[in-house]
């Protein structure tokens, strides 16, 4: 049957990779051209994994940590993480941090960086009308899956599990992202940069939602550590984000733009 122009054909694929599940959805397109990018992906985010796992002795990231090479030694994008890092740790004035208990941890980073590039390539098939790729529950995304229709995201209910708090809506923007930091997946997983032990704050889970992933989830993980009044100022002042605080006691705090991305 032919491809209507109201229903772009769509190509999916699930990748165990980082210990997580990468989801990808795309729209349209020569169907062999979106496989051969999808398969050039998948492979780049199994890279990513082995270049910057820190579980991996040999990888290199582990091997910077330990002093026994420099970045100069390392891939290209080695650099281009920590450049990204440090820049998210200026903008979160130390909240986002690429050290764990002092020694160099950059994955806070890298699985938003790899989600975004992977869908980034997608996005450049030929044909191409939307593109979704959700990296363990953060999700970039591009275009729409159909002409009358936008993505859209749940918000995982951190207190209700299998309840939503929120869906977010990608309608009238080219591209979205929504990250979420909290405990409710992974338990008391974020540390406080500060004192270098778990974040103590009154959040059970922040999400962010602007263009790029690359920042939403670092901005997740800085405003879960500050804390709802501190988090929540801080998201305000930012251009193009918007943010979800859930409180502890069940208080939902968002930023003054965010029911524009609701639905």
């Amino acid at each position: 049957m032919a491809e209507s122009a109201e229903a772009p054909a769509a190509v999916r694929h699930a990748e165990e990779v980082m210990g997580t599940v990468f989801s990808f959805d795309v729209r349209g397109g020569d169907p062999d051209a979106v496989q051969a990018a999808l398969t050039e992906a998948v492979a780049g985010l199994h890279r990513v994994d082995e270049v910057f796992s820190t579980y991996r002795e040999a990888s290199q990231v582990s091997r910077l940590a330990r002093g026994e090479i420099g970045v100069d030694a390392c891939d290209p994008e080695v650099a281009e993480v920590l450049e990204l890092a440090a820049e998210a740790e200026r903008v979160s004035d130390g909240w986002f941090s690429t050290r764990y208990r002092g020694r160099l941890d950059p994955t806070g980073i890298v699985k938003g960086w790899s989600a975004e590039r992977a869908a980034q390539a997608l996005r450049q098939v030929a044909g191409v009308r939307g593109v979704s790729v959700n990296g363990g529950g953060d999700v970039q995304m591009f275009g729409a899956p159909e002409p009358t229709r936008a993505w859209r995201v749940g918000i995982a209910d951190p207190l209700r599990p299998g309840g939503l708090a929120a869906v977010i809506s990608a309608a009238g923007v080219e591209e979205l992202a929504v990250a979420t930091s909290g405990t409710a997946e992974r338990g008391a997983h974020i540390v406080d940069p500060r004192t270098g032990k778990s974040a103590v704050t009154d959040l059970v889970a922040v999400t962010v939602v602007g263009p790029r992933l690359t920042w939403v989830d670092c901005w997740a993980t800085a405003a879960f550590a500050m804390g709802s009044r501190e988090g929540l100022a801080w998201l305000e002042s930012l251009p193009d984000v918007e943010g979800l605080l859930i409180t502890a006691g069940d208080e939902v705090r968002c930023t003054g733009g965010l029911a524009a991305r609701l639905g």
